[in-house]
């Protein structure tokens, strides 16, 4: 069982998302999330852990849609069962970290705001 610090999920929601698979049975192991959700190596997730990295914002896209695909089945399933529901949170979760992970990687190139001062908010 992982138990991430906030630290670590901050900087990978994969790991959150490894989490709360896991324990509503639909990961059994880090080996079977990288696999299953996140169409990679079995070591993907451990090897993320191990180095202290950030995914790739491609594989949390992925996730993203996968748990989007499934919660919305789950729903349709098991509406009162609240893990769609919760399976849609984390697809929100995941595209939040896209869009600060992107917006980070223009808003900190060098002379952005000199370059555009109209931009400048």
């Amino acid at each position: 069982v992982i138990y991430p610090t906030e630290q670590q999920m901050e900087k990978n929601p994969l790991i959150r998302v490894y989490t709360i698979l896991n324990a509503v049975g639909l990961a059994a192991s880090q080996t079977d999330f990288s696999r299953q959700w996140l169409q990679r190596s079995e070591s993907y997730l451990r090897g993320l852990r191990f180095n202290d990295a950030e995914p790739n914002i491609a594989v949390v896209a992925v996730c993203a849609s996968k748990l989007e695909h499934v919660g919305e089945a789950l729903l349709l399933k098991h509406p009162r069962s609240g893990v769609g529901e919760r399976l849609l949170e984390l697809s929100d979760e995941c595209m939040d970290w896209i869009r600060e992970q992107s917006r980070s990687q223009w808003q900190h190139k060098r002379g952005f705001r000199a370059q555009n001062p109209l931009l400048a908010v």
